[in-house]
């Protein structure tokens, strides 16, 4: 690993914590590489979910962290287009060594992959899973069959690397064609720092959970998590577990949640479902301390975020085969893998309830596995070692 310091910029349509890994991933990032050598400056919108705007001053410096990022004004939702962003990248973005970008299919990797282009400024990719057939196929279809072959291909293909989070990404993505196949690219998971909660204060924000034992769902809530089918699983576990409760933490679309609560309510268990809303911090540690056992039913996942910070807590772990790092999670026999289905779900979970030794095995292993492959100093190597590899050659 060289010694030189680089500086990096990192691009991301939003840094709003309602849209979960995404915008979690990018400060960690940062985080693991200001150690190494790295002065990181990240540029965004004031996007935060919705309609809604963070209240942040714009368009100059603010630190977080110890790492200066940028806000811009959102001008339109859909792609979360900001002309201001695009005018600061024109001018700026040639001082930086290296560029990362976060996101396809948006008007921040767009004008980003351009300028740097045009400036001669080598720049990674990481498509955050968009890359897939779950991802092309129901996140507006119509648009991304359009804009693949005129907008998105030529931002890969003139990239110094694809990141990906995961090998079962990088295979998904190959499979789209030939040329994302043959493209340079490596496999560099997400940094998960270590949390410790106080399960105390978690039961005091939410006292419905006293005395009970804490089944947790907690990411954002979208139709691709397998909430339905949380929902579908929980209501058919052993009646005689009658000590459980489901918390489900995360923010989404009102109108989506209370067809959830709705569903709850017609499977007769809305009285012990916990909707927690999105949690933070102190309170997020909490909810993992509390939790016996974390549930990522998800249909599509590039990474798992919520699951590896689950199992970097030791919480004993169900995801469905979807999760990208399930694999993993298999093979080093940390949780438990099912295909995104309720009655699997369900016995996974009653089979982790009703098994402490083997609850206590899947926590150790959990633990081993976070060290061995999230560690943020280990990931923050292998992306300085990577941005490296980069710069050595544009010199």
């Amino acid at each position: 690993m060289s010694g030189r310091r680089l500086s990096a910029l990192h691009v991301i349509p939003s840094l709003s914590r309602k849209h979960g890994g995404p915008s979690y991933a990018v400060r960690a990032m940062a985080r693991a590489l200001r150690p190494l050598g790295v002065d990181l400056t990240i540029a965004t919108t004031d996007d935060d979910g919705d309609d809604a705007r963070l209240n942040v001053p714009l368009g100059q410096p603010i630190e977080e962290d110890g790492i200066n990022v940028y806000y811009f004004r959102r001008e339109l939702l859909p792609y979360k287009i900001s002309f201001g962003l695009a005018r600061w990248l024109r001018s700026n973005v040639a001082q930086f060594d290296l560029v990362h970008i976060h996101a396809l299919f948006s008007f921040s990797s767009t004008v980003a992959g351009h300028y740097a282009y045009r400036k001669g400024v080598p720049y990674v990719i990481r498509p955050l899973g968009v890359l897939n057939i779950y991802g092309l196929e129901n996140r507006r279809p119509v648009l991304k069959k359009l804009s693949m072959p005129l907008v998105e291909s030529r931002i890969l293909r003139y990239s110094a690397a694809i990141h990906y989070t995961s090998q079962a990404e990088r295979m998904e993505a190959a499979a789209i064609s030939n040329e994302i196949a043959t493209h340079r690219s490596v496999v560099v998971p997400l940094p998960i720092e270590q949390q410790k909660g106080n399960v105390d204060d978690f039961r005091k924000r939410f006292p419905q959970v006293a005395n009970k034992r804490v089944v947790l769902f907690l990411s954002r809530i979208d139709a691709k998590k397998g909430i339905e089918l949380l929902l579908d699983a929980f209501a058919s576990v052993d009646p005689q577990l009658n000590d459980i409760v489901l918390v489900i933490a995360g923010a989404g679309s009102a109108s989506y949640q209370q067809a959830l609560q709705e569903r709850a309510k017609e499977l007769r268990i809305a009285d012990r479902v916990v909707w927690a809303g999105h949690l933070d911090g102190e309170i997020k540690a909490g909810a993992f301390a509390a939790a016996e056992v974390f549930v990522l039913s998800s249909h599509s996942e590039n990474f798992g975020i919520a699951a590896a910070e689950a199992i970097t807590c030791g919480v004993p772990t169900i995801v469905s085969d979807q999760v990208a790092i399930s694999d993993e999670i298999r093979t080093s026999d940390a949780g438990i893998v099912v295909r995104a289905d309720a009655k699997e779900l369900a016995l996974a979970i009653q089979r982790v309830l009703a098994d402490r030794e083997f609850a206590s095995r899947l926590s150790a292993n959990a633990t081993r596995l976070a060290a061995e492959s999230y560690a943020p100093d280990a990931v923050g190597r292998q992306l300085r070692e990577l941005y490296d590899s980069i710069s050595s050659e544009t010199k």
